[in-house]
């Protein structure tokens, strides 16, 4: 048998407030539809149209798929500054400034605000309700690069 590498084709946030994840990424523009309330409160799936899937499930629905579902902060358990971004891809720069201000306005906290970073992309961060960060980032234009130094 062939050696195969693994393909992502799944991500999953478990949310302790469904409802207000449902918002914030309706909000941010994600299909999110309603399909049974008997299963709406614990689990939905975004139509994101790109291969992945990206699902919202409950505390509750985690601990049934995954019995060593931990009990954190939103962090990974690799230590203080560990945990992922989820990032989404906007057509412009200006859309990277408008749907920043749009959810930050709602009242979602910010992390990083809209800036031109230096690999030429308009980048910025914000919280969901659970506190993952979410990245929201412009087409790469090589003209808007710019050096930066190592982080070493």
């Amino acid at each position: 048998m062939a050696d195969q590498r693994p393909i992502l084709d799944q991500v999953n946030l478990v949310t302790s407030n469904m409802e207000a994840s449902v918002a914030f990424y309706r909000r941010l523009g994600l299909d999110l539809p309603d399909r049974s309330p008997e299963w709406d409160p614990h689990h939905r799936s975004a139509e994101v149209g790109s291969g992945i899937d990206l699902d919202l499930d409950s505390v509750k629905f985690a601990r049934e798929w995954d019995e060593g579902w931990p009990v954190s902060s939103g962090v990974g358990s690799g230590g203080a500054g560990s945990g992922c971004v989820l990032g989404f891809k906007l057509a412009t720069r200006g859309e990277v400034d408008r749907v920043y201000a749009d959810l930050t306005g709602a009242g979602h906290k910010g992390q990083q605000p809209p800036w031109d970073a230096f690999w030429g992309a308009r980048y910025a961060v914000v919280e969901d309700p659970d506190g993952n960060a979410v990245g929201l980032m412009s087409p790469i234009d090589p003209a808007m690069r710019w050096d930066k130094p190592s982080p070493s």
